[in-house]
């Protein structure tokens, strides 16, 4: 062998150790990024995948290239909140003599650098940051809807690119409507969904060839302790669709989706439609349930209450149910007469639904269904009103529905509820039902959290919820016309 080609075999040599080094800690499942061509990658996934690493690789070696990056989260107080210890290890990591860093960015060659930003505060400026070759958001799950709107439009380079890292956040967050929800049968089945400009990978611990020891206990730990949402979420990636005391178990939801396909049951009986006119400002909702089957629930933000109301009864004139179900708390207490007006002559049913009034056939028996409540009681001793009544209704059918679908126990289809898989806003639904927390009143009765209450959490408005809950029992319907001067207005069995 010549002294040339001796050289020429160790710089080749060199470079694949380089290349080699490079690859350590990367699981095979993401070093497809590296090569990618798409404007748009998303890492999605839950703890010890190694998500995070890979980003900061990808972002250091295109900052050595001599690329502009922004490196971003949607709330950053300091730099101490960012991922610069992250990126600056791999720099190390990696020897990339031509970089350096100070205590607030990176700097490479031939222009190259890594800056940080929180995007919630820095909206407006945001829009002058100029030739920037790429951004990455960790923790994208947390992205207002503000935030996404801005990002793309700020990234205008040619061949700049957006990459996001995130576990799942909740169902109906901005971020998983715009960019996961649509694909989320492909990641399901496959892991993977791409396109000319979409890159997505589903990745979990278990893709992760060094999922460390340490991790490895804890989720061990968690398996046993946690609820399996919670485990889910955290170490596999599922959507966080619950709060601390919500009454019903995303498990339970995901068993109710076409359920009467998977338990052999058609739509039969009385068909009801629930209309949540809401609060101003928040969305209005409609469900359309025929038997123990959700046929459709959907929402509208167009125009005002008015306007909103008629788009729910023309949806009714449509669908011609046997009943139609309104909340006549709050604001919809003024809707008495556009809704009798709007279904004149028609054979609906009409019946307002006051949430705040004592519970239905109050002296009945309430017989628990999971043990959650230790013994029989009468409606009135177990329910502090109707509104959780309703919703209890609408838990028990559920987990009833889980029992038979995962447990396969025989339970009646008059006593299961079946949603449609289909349904266009079935995320956002999901996303709603599940986040409905109960709240711990002296005497034990069953009380849930108001509204006002929810939000003063960051729980939004569950408007499809309170629709789809209002068509939990069967309305007594009669040639009569409803007789709106009752008083205590509400469904009649």
């Amino acid at each position: 062998m010549t002294e040339a080609e001796e050289v020429e075999l160790a710089e080749a040599l060199e470079v694949l150790e380089r290349e080699r080094v490079f690859l350590q800690g990367i699981p095979p499942r993401l070093r497809c990024i590296f090569s990618a061509r798409q404007r748009t990658i998303i890492l999605v996934g839950g703890r010890g995948s190694a998500k995070s690493y890979t980003a900061a690789k990808f972002v250091a070696r295109r900052i050595d290239s001599g690329q502009r990056w922004m490196m971003a989260r949607e709330f950053q107080n300091s730099i101490d909140d960012s991922v610069h210890a992250l990126v600056k290890a791999q720099v190390d990591e990696l020897q990339l003599s031509g970089c350096r860093y100070d205590g607030t960015r990176v700097y490479g060659p031939c222009g190259g650098e890594g800056f940080y930003r929180g995007l919630a505060r820095n909206l407006e400026s945001m829009k002058s940051t100029f030739a920037l070759d790429g951004v990455w958001v960790e923790e994208a799950a947390t992205l207002s809807e503000k935030s996404l709107d801005l990002l793309a439009p700020t990234v205008r380079e040619e061949g700049s690119q957006l990459l996001f890292t995130l576990n799942r956040g909740a169902s109906a967050d901005p971020f998983a409507k715009r960019y996961l929800a649509p694909y989320e049968k492909h990641l399901a089945k496959d892991g993977i969904y791409q396109d000319d400009d979409l890159l997505i990978i589903e990745i979990n611990y278990p893709d992760n060839p060094w999922f460390p020891e340490v991790l490895e206990r804890d989720r061990t730990r968690d398996f046993e302790l946690l609820p399996r949402a919670k485990y889910n979420h955290i170490w596999l990636g599922a959507y966080a669709d619950t709060v601390d005391n919500a009454i019903i178990e995303p498990e339970w939801f995901d068993a109710c989706v076409d359920a009467h396909k998977k338990l052999g049951f058609e739509p039969v009986g009385q068909e009801r439609i629930g209309y949540d006119p809401a609060d101003a400002g928040d969305a209005k909702a409609v469900a359309h349930v025929h038997g123990s089957v959700v046929l459709d629930v959907r929402s509208t933000n167009a125009g005002d209450v008015d306007s909103a109301t008629n788009w729910a009864l023309s949806y009714a004139n449509r669908r011609k149910p046997d009943a139609f179900i309104w909340d006549v708390v709050g604001i919809g207490a003024g809707l008495k007469g556009q809704v009798s007006s709007g279904l004149a002559g028609k054979k609906i049913e009409l019946v307002g639904f006051n949430g705040a009034a004592i519970p239905e056939s109050p002296d009945a028996i309430y017989k628990p269904e999971d043990g959650e409540i230790a013994e029989p009681k009468t409606n009135r001793e177990t329910f502090a009103n109707r509104r959780a009544q309703f919703y209890w209704m609408l838990r028990d059918r559920m987990f009833k529905t889980w029992l038979a679908v995962e447990k396969g126990r025989y339970i009646s289809p008059d006593e299961l509820i079946s949603i449609r898989g289909d349904i266009e806003e079935l995320a956002q639904l999901r996303s709603e039902v599940c986040r409905i927390p109960r709240k711990y009143v002296a005497g034990g009765k069953i009380q849930l959290l108001s509204k006002p209450d929810m939000k003063k959490l960051g729980i939004e408005s569950p408007n499809m919820a309170d629709a789809l809950m209002m068509c939990m029992a069967e309305v007594a319907v009669d040639d009569d016309d409803f007789d709106y001067s009752r008083s205590n207005p509400g469904i009649r069995y």
